[in-house]
């Protein structure tokens, strides 16, 4: 069902033409990518479309009921919000009655008999049955779960940028909308996440519009792809992988175009200077036609970002790392960490947010200092560290004054130079915006700036720091293929599993206590290799726990001929737990484990479902219950053990 027309649409930000006259439909159901070199105009595109923006010509139309929602780059929370209150609107009557519920559970998690409380739980659970609030509270808690936040009372602003923007990411998924519009829902969340979202997303029922560097992402969620490029719009009914194919394919028929428009242009040209009179109609309507042929605008193959530029030359030494730690407030990071960098090596950082991946970067560049370890730095090293943040940009300045602060001419592979205009050029910078002042250029165009100057100084090593974030497909591609030559050293940190496939053959993960595990291969593999391991380690725990179940059996039983001595000498060991200790004892691990498998078969039906929100809700309640069941019986195997201990430590 059509549920939005954009129609003859056209927008511009002073000289700059984003889109001119693009027209095109959204239906229900379709799951869009959005694409385009930074700077084109996607999130101008996005912000029409949600309503925030007004285009230059042309409209939308859509039902008067029609809603949006809308996660942008950097969305913005109410200030002083806990976690529930940040998910609906201030006034909502919703948000109310879901605080209110958590607090009174809270009440009773300190004082379990009070009659006060019970009462006012009931109160507030009458309201949500009113407001029919159950199932969303349930989605609202899982989403949010899923997005790694559990503490739904915590403050949003004590809370990071990427804690902020998963927060805002579970309010858009969580609200009824017509069209759902995420704008880079996959920077900064791990694989994990990652994987989360594709399921969450693919199961959606209304349209979905979303602007991702993800490509692995972009192929598995979406069945259509948008393209904007040089002020047109292109569409391809597929995903990612139909569009990169169908795309060439438009390419090679524009340059047979453009072939055919300048062999036409060479001969009305030729007829004109030959002096033929353009006295008649139909004489002065081969020269308009001349001139409109020298004048049309054609878009013919893409402007390649050329990247073949030299590097200094690097020894043999690079980097050797001896014993390297280093700990935060408390927190081990980094504990013994020994490697030594070769002048080849493709070295991918990976690991959950928080866990030490840019420490170790700024260590190894020399920004912060170890606790304890040394770093060794070979003398031939030209270090070039991409970080997140532009912090040395000064938004005043021009951007070609600013590429030109590291080299006005650069070598290129083949022993030739180019100068900082021309590679601004490569860059996909016109000659009108490399006059510009760096705070006129879009959030994606800055990035593409910095990673102009960040390769421009000739370097031997690069650092990477999340590369992926704000980068377009096109500049990624390209960077990839740079990587691919470049004469040095390489270490990266991404969450981009692409990106980490293409440039990297060495990975070290933070596994959390300071430890880095090692692996030998791409990120895909070292994912497959993970669940493989899981798996194995989960049936060797049940096969443990069938042969402690048996051998209990076994050694519970009395044989017929066994004395009665015999047992009551058993008994005596144990005599001071009682006969109900004693039958808890036994069997109490093999509780634990019964009750560990069923919360993770909960979990992954709860996963299964996520479009089920009744069934969800009962899976999710279920669960709880489960985890409680959980918790007091670790709690009754850790005083049953220290009375088994004692009774052994009294022998």
């Amino acid at each position: 069902m059509n549920i939005l027309q954009v129609l003859n649409v056209s927008k511009s930000y002073g000289e700059k033409v984003l889109f001119d006259d693009i027209s095109f439909t959204l239906n229900e159901g379709q799951r869009i990518g959005l694409i385009g070199v930074n700077g084109t105009g996607k999130s101008t595109l996005l912000k029409l479309l949600a309503g925030m923006e007004t285009p230059d010509n042309g409209k939308l139309e859509h039902a008067n009921h029609f809603r949006v929602e809308y996660l942008s780059q950097a969305p913005e929370l109410p200030k002083g919000a806990t976690v529930i209150e940040a998910m609906f609107a201030a006034d909502s009557e919703l948000a109310q009655v879901i605080n209110e519920y958590e607090q009174r559970l809270r009440e009773l998690e300190v004082n379990p008999n009070d009659t006060h409380a019970q009462e006012r739980l009931l109160v507030v659970q009458e309201r949500i049955e009113v407001l029919d609030a159950w199932d969303v509270m349930t989605t609202m808690k899982t989403v949010l779960t899923k997005l790694g936040i559990i503490d739904f009372d915590k403050n949003v602003d004590t809370m990071s940028g990427g804690q902020r923007k998963r927060v805002a990411m579970a309010r858009a998924l969580i609200q009824p909308a017509d069209l759902l519009i995420l704008d880079e829902p996959t920077n900064h969340i791990d694989h994990a996440t990652v994987e989360w979202l594709e399921d969450f997303l693919k199961r959606w029922k209304k349209a979905l519009l979303i602007v991702t560097h993800d490509r692995y992402f972009l192929d598995r969620v979406t069945n259509r792809i948008l393209e904007l490029d040089k002020g047109n719009l292109h569409s391809y009914d597929g995903n990612y992988a139909y569009f990169l194919e169908k795309k060439a394919d438009r390419l090679v028929r524009e340059a047979a175009t453009e072939d055919k428009r300048q062999n036409l242009l060479r001969r009305e040209l030729t007829w004109l200077h030959r002096g033929a009179k353009a006295r008649t109609t139909k004489q002065k309507a081969r020269v308009e036609r001349a001139e409109e042929l020298r004048d049309r605008k054609v878009a013919g193959p893409d402007d390649k970002l050329d990247l073949a530029l030299s590097g200094s030359r690097l020894g043999r030494k690079v980097l050797e790392i001896q014993n390297l730690s280093k700990s935060y407030g408390g927190q081990t990071l980094i504990q013994d960490f020994n490697y030594i960098v070769m002048p080849n090596d493709r070295l991918g950082i990976i690991g959950e947010n928080g866990s030490g991946k840019s420490t170790l970067l700024n260590m190894l560049a020399g920004r912060i200092e170890p606790d304890s370890g040394v770093i060794e730095t070979g003398q031939t090293v030209k270090l070039a560290y991409y970080t997140q943040e532009n912090a040395e940009m000064d938004e005043e300045m021009r951007a070609i004054d600013y590429i030109k602060e590291v080299a006005e001419v650069i070598r290129t592979a083949d022993g030739g130079t180019i100068s900082a205009s021309q590679m601004l050029e490569r860059f996909l910078f016109t000659p009108n915006q490399q006059w510009t002042p760096i705070r006129k250029l879009s959030g994606g165009e800055r990035r593409r700036l910095y990673l102009l100057r960040t390769l421009m100084g000739e370097p031997n090593v690069l650092f990477l720091d999340e590369p992926t974030n704000d980068l377009d497909i096109e500049t990624l591609t390209i960077l990839e293929d740079y990587l691919d030559t470049f004469p040095g050293a390489v270490i990266t940190i991404s969450h981009d599993r692409y990106f980490l496939d293409r440039t990297c053959t060495h990975l070290f993960s933070f596994e959390g206590n300071g430890q880095l595990e090692p692996y030998i291969g791409t990120y895909s593999e070292f994912l497959e290799s993970r669940k493989e391991r899981e798996l194995e380690e989960t049936a060797a725990l049940k096969n443990t726990s069938n042969n402690t179940s048996s051998a209990s059996v076994n050694q519970g039983s009395t044989p017929a001929n066994a004395s009665s001595t015999d047992s009551n000498s058993d008994r005596s060991k144990l005599k001071k737990l009682t006969f109900k200790d004693q039958k808890e004892w036994d069997g109490i691990e093999d509780l634990i484990a019964s009750l560990e498998a069923k919360s993770e078969d909960l979990k992954q039906q709860i996963e299964l479902n996520g479009s089920d929100s009744m069934l969800v809700q009962k899976l999710f309640a279920e669960d709880e219950e489960v985890a409680k069941q959980l918790d007091h019986a670790m709690e009754r195997w850790a005083i049953l053990s220290e009375m088994v201990e004692e009774i052994e430590s009294n022998k």
